[in-house]
Order: C-alpha cells, then sequence, then structure tokens
C-alpha cells in the first residue's frame, strides 16, 4: 500500500463525446481500445493500488472492466478533475491520487512513479504534476504548455507562451519546461481545488492548474524520465500504432 497504509489511485477521466474525436477512448489501437492501454500502463506503475476509470458511458466502462480497471460511473463534468473528485468522492482510505490522462496510451510507469514518490516526499504540497524540457522548436507553440518553478520546485506560473521570456535566448532556454499532463491530489488538494470552481487566470489562459495558483494552492513541479506523448485526433493514432510497435519490439 502506499504511504500510511492509505491507498494511491490512479483514476483515468474518460467520456465518450469530443469536438476532435468522439468515441477516442475506444478508438482501436494494435487490436485494443485505447483506454486498455492506459490502464495497462498505469496498472504497470509500482506505486499504484487500484486503476480506476471514471466515465459517463457504459461503453467505456464495459471496456475499462474487461481491461482489469474498476469503472465508476459519473454524471456531467465541467473537467477531467472534476469527474476524479465525482469518482472518488465519499471514498476513505487513499492518500493520492493520480489524474492519468485517457489519451495517452504510450505513457511511461515510471512517471506515475517519480510523480508519486515525489509528493511521498513533499508531503506538504497538495497538487504535483510533471515537466520535460522544452525543445526551442516549441517555446512559440500555444499547445505546449510551459511552466516556470521556484527554486523547492513549486510552481511558480503556466502558460501558452514562451516563458520566461528569452531576452537572453540562452539563459532562457536553459530554463524552459515544458509541463506534462498529469496531476496528483491529496484528497484536501482535490477537494478544495473543485469547489474553487474556474478562475480568472484559468480563463485568460485556458489552463487549469492556474486556478490552484490563483487561490494559493501550491504545485509540486518535478521531472519526468520520459517524455509524454497523447492522441488527440485520428490522425495520431497511427503514429501510436508505430510507436507501439517499436516498443513491443
Amino acid at each position: 500500500m502506499g504511504q500510511n497504509d492509505a491507498a494511491t489511485l490512479a483514476v483515468i477521466p474518460a467520456r465518450w463525446a469530443s469536438t476532435r474525436f468522439p468515441g477516442k477512448p475506444l478508438a482501436e489501437l494494435a487490436g485494443r481500445p485505447m483506454i486498455a492501454h492506459v490502464i495497462d500502463r498505469a496498472a504497470a506503475a509500482r506505486t499504484i493500488d487500484e486503476v480506476v476509470v471514471a466515465t459517463d458511458d457504459e461503453r467505456i466502462a464495459k471496456a475499462a472492466a474487461a481491461a482489469g480497471a474498476r469503472a465508476v460511473m459519473t454524471g456531467e463534468c465541467a473537467s477531467g478533475t472534476d469527474r476524479i473528485a465525482e469518482a472518488v468522492a465519499g471514498r476513505e482510505g487513499w492518500s493520492l491520487v493520480i489524474n492519468v490522462q485517457g489519451d495517452e496510451p504510450l505513457l511511461a510507469s515510471a512517471n506515475i512513479d517519480a510523480l508519486v514518490e515525489g509528493m511521498r516526499s513533499a508531503t506538504d504540497v497538495p497538487i504535483g504534476t510533471l515537466c520535460r524540457p522544452l525543445p526551442a522548436a516549441r517555446a512559440e507553440d500555444p499547445n505546449a504548455v510551459k511552466v516556470v518553478r521556484r527554486l523547492d520546485s513549486r510552481a511558480l506560473y503556466f502558460s501558452r507562451s514562451p516563458i520566461p521570456y528569452p531576452r537572453d535566448a540562452a539563459a532562457a532556454a536553459r530554463l524552459w519546461r515544458l509541463h506534462l499532463g498529469i496531476y496528483a491530489f491529496r484528497p484536501a488538494g482535490l477537494e478544495r481545488f473543485v469547489a474553487l470552481g474556474p478562475s480568472a487566470l484559468e480563463r485568460a489562459e485556458g489552463l487549469e492548474q492556474l486556478r490552484a495558483l490563483e487561490n494559493g494552492l501550491e504545485i509540486l513541479v518535478l521531472d519526468a524520465p520520459y517524455d509524454s506523448w497523447g492522441v488527440d485526433t485520428p490522425e495520431d493514432l497511427g503514429r501510436a500504432e508505430d510507436l507501439l510497435r517499436g516498443i513491443a519490439g
């Protein structure tokens, strides 16, 4: 079990509706639904005690159960974090919940372990996440979310713009970090986060994590051992299948 004999849960929010890719969790990838690959990756993390899929669709719940995860039905939710909060509402005996994105079938289990271990060491922080070095070619890409940290690895700010601004290009490039969309929440941190509602900075940048910073909730930002890559469109499936074959080979 996790710290103090309390469980560490990996919860995968998965909904059917998607503007760019309806039914994405059940898209076939290497002969299996994509959600099954995500479940496998989360279950392979040595720090995870249970994998849960939080969904609003019976088809996804059935596929999750077939892949070995516990499926929890939720209602309409404003965000994946709200869906996770609903899925664990009333449940006792857990110390950390890891928000695992349902569109990352290539997720490195070691990334989950790095996040969990970091949170177990920093017991005063309510929320944690991961980052990687940002390639200079993606500095201006608004879809590549950037983060800057304090010396103690707490987040200062997240942005779709390049931060810090490259007035000294070499110095800025050394500090550029790409935010990875995986989060760890302690019970009190998750409860407070969803109770706050969207903030002004969150709306301006379209980044949910800014809600935490704007309201004084610290976020621990740790270095991930491996890059992360998600499936956003049907066209991404082919690349994901090629990468999966490379891993299997």
